[in-house]
């Protein structure tokens, strides 16, 4: 259930659903849980972001998008890609810019943010959080219009999840990590502009599409980056033991988006094809992607 931030649970033989769980919030004051929470974050300028995966005062909404399901000790876990999705409806849209808020001073301070303005030191500066969307639904607890607390959309990474909604593995802010060393210069670009940080203010990297697949006998997850693309691997054989694999890009940020010499551009969907299915004897994976109107096969080959 996306935009409610919550997976149910349908018992298929019934046709009933039979539990909703919950999947709480990301709080990206622990030194776990970091982002790069501007697009304009070079104090004097007004259109220009750096790298800055920091810690701030803000709460991160799941909000996954694909999920899939991984046994291990006859236990079943899910796995899920933290994208994040706004509602926006005829007469209803929840996102605001934090610089459009009014925030209370006392509830950020006690956080260690005193300035709660639009000032060059100020939380709402768009050097700070003032351009970071969030939604307007949670935070302002009594209806006063004035916010103690701040939600943005999205996890910017990948969950495992026990199948009552218990969160046991996140990723926390790798994603942007591994993307920036990878691309340094299209850091949380789009999938339709090769414009550096354009996206750290609205999801990030944005997760879109898990799969699970067992290849040389260990189980990998293979996440694709809807904006600034790509394929992330990770070893989940354990899902107590969580190890990344590799990143891997089939996207030329040197091109522009409108050509086909930019190849692969917003990740949607992947399929996992065994190694007995595959059609030249080693597992692979077919990526389908939405913005480029492709769909690319990747050879899962073991290193030895």
């Amino acid at each position: 259930l996306q935009e409610n931030n919550a997976i149910a649970v349908l018992d298929i033989r019934t046709a009933k659903v039979t539990a909703i769980h919950g999947l709480g919030f990301k709080d990206y004051t622990d030194p776990n849980f970091k982002l790069d929470a501007s697009d304009r974050d070079v104090p004097g300028s007004s259109n220009n972001g750096i790298y800055n995966v920091r810690n701030w005062p803000v709460y991160g909404m799941y909000l996954p998008d694909a999920i899939a399901a991984h046994k291990y000790k006859n236990e079943t876990f899910l796995i899920t890609a933290n994208e994040g999705d706004a509602r926006d409806w005829p007469g209803f849209a929840e996102e605001a810019r934090v610089g459009s808020l009014t925030l209370d001073q006392p509830s950020f301070a006690a956080k260690g943010y005193a300035d709660v303005s639009t000032g060059a030191n100020g939380l709402r500066n768009n050097d700070n959080l003032g351009r970071l969307n969030v939604t307007r639904t949670l935070g302002d607890e009594n209806g006063d219009g004035v916010y103690e607390e701040l939600y943005t959309l999205g996890g910017r990474s990948f969950s495992i999840w026990t199948t009552g909604g218990d969160q046991i593995f996140d990723s926390g802010f790798a994603f942007e990590q591994i993307t920036y060393a990878a691309a340094p210069l299209f850091f949380n670009t789009s999938n339709d502009d090769n414009a550096f940080d354009s996206r750290s203010d609205n999801k990030g990297p944005e997760p879109e599409a898990v799969t699970i697949g067992k290849a040389y006998g260990r189980s990998y997850a293979f996440i694709g980056l809807e904006r600034t693309g790509g394929i992330m691997v990770y070893d989940v054989t354990n899902p107590y033991e969580v190890k990344f694999v590799q990143y891997i890009n089939n996207r030329d940020f040197r091109a522009p988006v409108s050509t086909e010499a930019a190849k692969d551009l917003g990740p949607e969907g992947i399929h996992f094809i065994s190694e007995d299915n595959s059609p030249i004897g080693v597992p692979m994976i077919a990526v389908a992607n939405e913005v480029s109107g492709t769909t690319s096969l990747y050879e899962f080959a073991q290193v030895k």
